[in-house]
């Protein structure tokens, strides 16, 4: 009896000890998911081994790419030269030794021709560091000024000094025409070295030295800022002051208003109008010192110009400025462009009817003018109602001729300063006259 009451006693004590064993040998030895899958792949590959994945080899018959690419490089370098037939009077012996040693040296050509036109490729596919050489600095420069938007600027300065009421004074007028050129080279180069990252996106403008990097963003400062500069001093002290106030004022629109607003809104089109027709404006002034009628006239001429001459321009490059991300006509609003060309084509006729009424030319220049306003404004109404490129490209082109043509007419027909000296003496004493009729 005791026993069977001792064995119950340790039994009932050992069962907690032997539960936290059980416990514990069984988290040892737990099976898991992926210790199944193990224990599976490994019956798997032991007693299955048809299911086992095996290479399967190649057959003889294929070859390997590597050996044909080498089969095709050895015949590449493999020569056929047919001997050519010796002339009579010269020996075997030379004629053999000669073509043996061209054909030694062809052979020898040929194998060292093979690794240098790889390399030479491979150093194309390579970025180049672009060096400045000084012979092509003068041509990088024009361009980085827009030489000929530059010349038609000056062209049309020198129409307004032409066109002053004053005796011509050719030491002015060359002062002048340095300074307007001076402060155009500026306004250009500042103008691109803002709208870089935009011009690389236009086939129209990809090649421009900053795009490329021909010239450095520094020195296309410093070259604005040395034409700049000197350009206005040139027309405030050398000419007036007025005209010195202008060409700063025309800078400042054309960089820092119109640059900016073309990537805003389609406003900048009419601020680059502005800035269009400041030039023949500083041309009346250099040579008058004031601002008269006849100066805002030429200035609207040059803003109506504008207008046709771009807009039909931007027509045919509306992908390159969208590609660009600039805000044009042409692109938000087609129909707004087509009107407002057709629109100013017209105004060029009533403007050129105003010249003789305001005393600045005779009245032949409306009569001559009409038939070149007529035809700008014939393909101006083609333009508004056809809307393609053919008829935008020939407004284009008209507009190319018909401002020169214009200003040379308008210059021609320009009242001599004679004529206006004897009206002025005709009313003078038309007017003393009466003031001795009057008198008792």
């Amino acid at each position: 009896g005791l026993f069977v009451w001792h064995l119950k006693n340790t039994g009932i004590r050992q069962i907690p000890c032997q539960f936290v064993h059980l416990c514990r040998v069984a988290n040892d030895r737990l099976i898991t998911f992926q210790y199944f899958n193990f224990l599976k792949r490994m019956y798997v590959t032991q007693y299955n081994k048809d299911l086992s994945q095996r290479a399967k080899p190649k057959s003889d018959s294929v070859a390997s790419p590597f050996r044909e690419l080498q089969q095709l490089d050895q015949e590449k370098k493999v020569i056929h030269k047919i001997r050519p037939i010796s002339p009579v009077h010269q020996p075997l012996s030379e004629t053999s030794s000669r073509n043996e040693l061209r054909e030694v040296k062809s052979a020898a050509e040929t194998e060292d021709s093979g690794p240098p036109v790889r390399a030479e490729s491979k150093e194309d596919r390579q970025w180049k560091e672009m060096k400045l050489r000084l012979d092509d600095l003068p041509g990088i420069l024009a361009r980085l000024s827009k030489i000929k938007l530059t010349a038609l600027v000056v062209s049309t300065a020198s129409a307004g000094f032409a066109m002053a009421p004053v005796p011509f004074d050719l030491t002015c007028f060359l002062l002048a025409s340095l300074g307007t050129g001076l402060a155009s080279c500026a306004a250009n180069s500042i103008n691109q070295f803002f709208e870089v990252p935009f011009d690389s996106n236009m086939n129209r403008t990809k090649n421009r030295p900053l795009v490329r990097g021909q010239i450095s963003p520094l020195l296309a400062v410093c070259f604005a800022a040395s034409c700049g500069v000197p350009g206005i001093a040139l027309l405030t002290l050398g000419v007036n002051p007025l005209t010195g106030a202008l060409g700063a004022f025309n800078i400042f629109l054309y960089t820092c208003c119109y640059t900016p607003m073309k990537r805003m809104s389609i406003a900048n089109t009419w601020v680059g109008a502005v800035v269009g027709a400041i030039p023949p404006v500083m041309g009346w002034t250099a040579a008058t010192g004031s601002l008269d009628a006849g100066a805002l006239l030429l200035g609207g001429i040059l803003y109506s110009w504008q207008f046709p001459h771009f807009n039909a321009l931007s027509w045919g490059l509306r992908e390159d400025y969208s590609r660009g991300g600039y805000c044009m006509m042409s692109v938000t609003h087609p129909g707004l462009c087509r009107r407002v060309a057709l629109r100013h084509c017209l105004a060029l006729i009533g403007l050129s009817t105003v010249a003789p009424v305001l005393d600045i030319t005779t009245w032949t220049f409306p009569v001559i003018s009409l038939p070149i306003n007529l035809y700008i404004s014939y393909l101006g109404f083609r333009f508004y109602r056809d809307a393609d490129r053919s008829s935008s490209r020939k407004l284009f082109f008209c507009s190319l001729w018909h401002l020169p043509m214009l200003l040379l007419v308008m210059f021609t027909c320009k009242k001599s300063l004679l004529e206006k000296e004897d009206k002025g003496d005709l009313l003078g004493g038309n007017h003393g006259r009466a003031m001795e009729i009057t008198l008792p």
